[in-house]
């Protein structure tokens, strides 16, 4: 099984598999076999068409988690000219899992804020696999605050599970932050874009998605999984 690809996809792996053996064959024996990959390669797409047409629920939402799908610090690198971090939220520290900093895009100067999960194990684990604490929530309402002090419109960027749930974030007021961002959110004049190029899952998604406009995505209440997770335990929900 290919890695890279999910359960419902390994027919196109297979295929592309064999369109890249056929181009190495063609290589090494210098045979004219460029029709039979044109074939294959048509053949893949129409297959590739044909699943992605109906994709199921749950095949939506992994394809929302791929890991090689692109995160935040992805579209910075490719759409932003002149990005500079900005970090902390001058009270407690700075939270790796929100990134933000002030860029250009086509010349105009913007904020952008977005939740970063992280490739490798090392990553992943500094960036708490994109579950921010409240710390990670006021540092994106002081970036708020801060654009619209200069007026720069907002770009937000989500792909969260959810917020941290952990004991140390209930401590520092994780409900609060949440809370405190969707009504400063909602006050704010400056112009907001939120985009879901992942998945957002409940306050911690919306935490950063009180917006003029929304693109492409859906924010559940919670997790799939930790509705699986309630229904396993409490057998008279199911």
């Amino acid at each position: 099984m290919d890695l890279n690809f999910l359960e419902f996809e390994q027919p196109i792996a297979e295929l592309e598999a064999k369109i890249g053996e056929l181009r190495l064959l063609g290589d090494d024996a210098e045979i004219n076999i460029q029709e039979e990959i044109e074939r294959l390669e048509e053949k893949s797409r129409k297959l590739t068409e044909s699943l992605f047409s109906a994709l199921n629920p749950w095949q939506i939402s992994q394809l929302a988690r791929h890991p090689l799908r692109p995160y935040t610090l992805d579209y910075i690198e490719r759409i932003v000219d002149d990005f500079e971090g900005l970090h902390g939220d001058r009270s407690f520290a700075d939270d790796q899992s929100i990134v933000s900093g002030i860029g250009r895009i086509d010349d105009r100067p913007v904020m952008i804020i977005g939740h970063q999960k992280g490739r490798d194990t090392k990553e992943k684990l500094k960036r708490n696999f994109g579950m921010p604490r409240p710390e990670g929530y006021r540092k994106a309402l002081r970036m708020m605050e801060t654009a619209e002090r200069f007026k720069l419109p907002i770009l937000t960027f989500i792909d969260t599970p959810g917020a941290y749930p952990g004991i140390d974030a209930e401590e520092r007021g994780q409900s609060e932050a949440i809370a405190r961002n969707l009504r400063e959110m909602a006050g704010l004049r400056t112009p907001i874009i939120a985009t879901v190029i992942g998945e957002g899952g409940s306050g911690g998604a919306l935490a950063i998605g009180v917006a003029k406009w929304r693109g492409q995505g859906v924010i559940n209440p919670f997790a799939e999984s930790g509705g699986l997770v309630d229904l396993h335990d409490y057998p008279l929900l199911r």
